[in-house]
């Protein structure tokens, strides 16, 4: 039997490009990487999971046809459907997705938080953070250089909150490895929370992490936020 092939039209040809490199950021860190995808109206939002740093990536688009689906489908299909000088790609067949696909952040409850630094300041903590971990790896005597005392090491610095705003070092690190903090001019940023739920907001992208004590089964199935 013939599965018909879904389209993707995208209302610009820099949203399929800032797609694709987003897509291809998630890859680096996992090659069989698997994305969801919710699309509704006008927008599409793409949720990765880079499991480097443990905390939801979220790619929003907007689609020359409103169009309404969701589904789980491979980021590197997806990829390879799409390309930096068009405006249209081919939506892959869906797979069974990890359990993280199974839990989004809520759509809506959103509320701002204070207290986030700028852009300028996010990107100096990531990297006080990263020159912090090579100089105590360095300092690590042989005996203890493994693997399991640098992933301590990185939990302890990655762990720490951001400027008393309880959102995670490893957040904003995975913002600016995923190209949502950008080596640019002033933007917006904000910090926002729903539920247990807190998320970074930039024009490029949002990081989403749940809070302390909240397991991947509590949560029921929400359309994501982009």
């Amino acid at each position: 039997m013939t599965v018909p092939v879904r389209s993707l039209e995208f209302a610009d040809p820099r949203e399929a490009a800032d797609l694709a490199a987003f897509l291809g950021r998630l890859l680096h860190y996992d090659r069989a990487a698997a994305v969801r995808m919710q699309a509704g109206g006008g927008a599409l939002a793409v949720f990765g999971r880079p499991p480097s740093f443990e905390v939801l990536a979220i790619r929003a688009a907007r689609l020359a046809v409103p169009d309404d689906f969701d589904l789980t489908v491979s980021a590197g299909e997806l990829l390879e459907s799409l390309g930096e000088s068009t405006d249209a790609g081919v939506i892959p067949a869906p797979v069974t997705g990890p359990p993280w696909t199974g839990v989004l952040p809520p759509r809506g409850g959103w509320h701002e938080l204070p207290g986030l630094p700028g852009p300028v300041s996010l990107r100096t903590a990531v990297t006080a953070a990263v020159a912090e971990f090579r100089s105590r790896d360095e300092a690590l005597p042989e005996e203890r250089r493994t693997r399991a005392e640098r992933d301590r090491i990185g939990r302890e610095i990655w762990s720490r909150t951001l400027a008393g705003t309880g959102l995670p070092l490893r957040a904003v690190h995975a913002a600016q490895s995923l190209g949502f903090l950008r080596p640019a001019p002033d933007f917006p940023v904000a910090l926002l929370a729903a539920g247990s739920w807190l998320r970074l907001r930039t024009p490029f992208g949002s990081i989403a992490v749940r809070g302390a004590g909240s397991g991947l089964g509590t949560l029921a199935v929400t359309v994501g936020a982009g």
